[in-house]
């Protein structure tokens, strides 16, 4: 399970840092601290923590809007 999530997290990396939400803005800010592989490593444990909540509260996800300021 692991390595699905770091696979589908360094896939998705690209893709998610260019949005316009509060995970792409976390990403960037992370992106420019810190080494790619431990970016792609924190959102692959970010994605594990969006699945869990999202199957344990039989909720849809809701990506919340990066606020521009």
């Amino acid at each position: 399970m692991r390595v699905l999530l770091i696979h589908g997290a360094r896939a998705a990396l690209p893709y998610q840092a260019r949005m316009d939400i509060q995970l792409a803005a976390w990403l960037q800010a992370l992106l420019q601290r810190a080494k790619r592989n431990a970016v792609v490593v924190a959102l692959a444990n970010k994605l594990a923590r969006i699945a869990w909540a999202v199957m344990s509260k039989q909720r849809p996800y809701e990506a919340v809007t990066a606020s521009k300021g």
